[in-house]
């Protein structure tokens, strides 16, 4: 194996892992059409623990971008803001309880029946159409808030804020009643916990079901998508050191150089890529709503179809 051609691919697929798993766009349906084209030169154990270990990077870049709000010893906080914290950490462990169950109980089952491109498709386009209906709505109710309001400055644009002369931070007030992650209480983060378990079929995307769950649950844009990244850090570490037992039972600690330093670049990559897209995303929705999720969803999944179906693989992806 070259080791320069393999760490190369490892970077792009750091890439792909860093944007995908924090936007609601579906990692699984990226990763099938990247792995079309970008295919590792390693064993299959080795291939089937780096795709999990490199999530290990984009979570880190969770806990550096958040860590003073999840950070429950931080001198700088008062008694209550620890406590509010630790109050944070338990609700994220109640929202994890359903995946947890879940995962456990079906996840070989379902990658066995479900694993193949039709339904990545599937999921990816019927969860764009809910993103769009759900955004559709949201902006109706806030145009009736606003009583004809401010006017709008583009299609899927959000009104703006109280500081700039408007009313609308007192619209979205009305239209989420969560408008900080301080104020989950446990039955709302049971209830995204049980819409994350809509993730496990492949193409959903974690991101995007804890997302609309957490809005249909009256949280706000911007709670609901750093709920999402605080849910993320307990799963996917778990996962990963579930992946690393498996991979030690099976092979061993052995490790060749190449795979070495592919773990090591994907790693790298994914924490790197995975700071700018959790920026962007939380800078994006602050004036913006996620419709365009939706309809990048949509054109995702039509051409996951015409792909798979052209070169024959529409029902199993290998």
């Amino acid at each position: 194996m070259d080791i320069l051609t393999e760490t190369l691919k490892a970077f792009l697929i750091g890439v792909v892992e860093g944007i995908t798993e924090w936007l609601p766009i579906s990692s699984t349906g990226h990763m099938i059409l990247v792995d079309e084209f970008v295919k590792l030169q390693v064993s299959p154990e080795f291939l089937a623990l780096f795709l999990v270990v490199i999530q290990i990077g984009a979570i880190v870049a969770v806990l550096v971008l958040y860590f003073h709000k999840l950070n429950p010893f931080s001198p700088k906080k008062d008694a209550a803001q620890k406590r509010s914290t630790w109050r944070l950490w338990g609700m994220v462990a109640v929202g994890c309880i359903p995946a947890a169950i879940v995962g456990f109980l079906l996840d070989d089952w379902v990658n066995e029946h479900f694993y193949n491109a039709l339904t990545v498709a599937v999921a990816l386009i019927f969860y764009g159409v809910v993103f769009i209906v759900l955004e559709w709505r949201n902006r109706v109710r806030e145009r009736a808030i606003l009583a004809g309001g401010s006017g709008s400055r583009g299609k899927h644009a959000r009104p703006a804020k109280v500081g700039s002369g408007t009313d609308g931070d007192d619209a979205e007030a009305a239209l989420f009643r969560i408008r900080d992650t301080d104020q989950i209480d446990w039955k709302t983060a049971l209830g995204i916990g049980l819409f994350q378990c809509l993730a496990i079929i492949p193409g959903t995307s974690r991101s995007g079901s804890t997302i609309i769950g957490g809005m249909l649950l009256g949280c706000s844009r911007t709670v609901a998508a750093e709920f999402t990244f605080f849910l993320a850090i307990p799963i996917m570490f778990g996962w990963g050191l579930v992946k690393c037992v498996k991979y030690v039972a099976e092979v061993g600690m052995a490790m060749t150089g190449v795979e070495t330093a592919v773990l090591a670049v994907g790693i790298v990559t994914a924490f790197a890529v995975s700071v700018v897209a959790i920026k962007f995303l939380m800078g994006y929705i602050k004036r913006n709503d996620f419709t365009a999720f939706g309809v990048y969803r949509i054109v995702l999944g039509a051409a996951v179809i015409a792909y798979f179906a052209v070169t024959g693989g529409l029902a199993v992806i290998q």
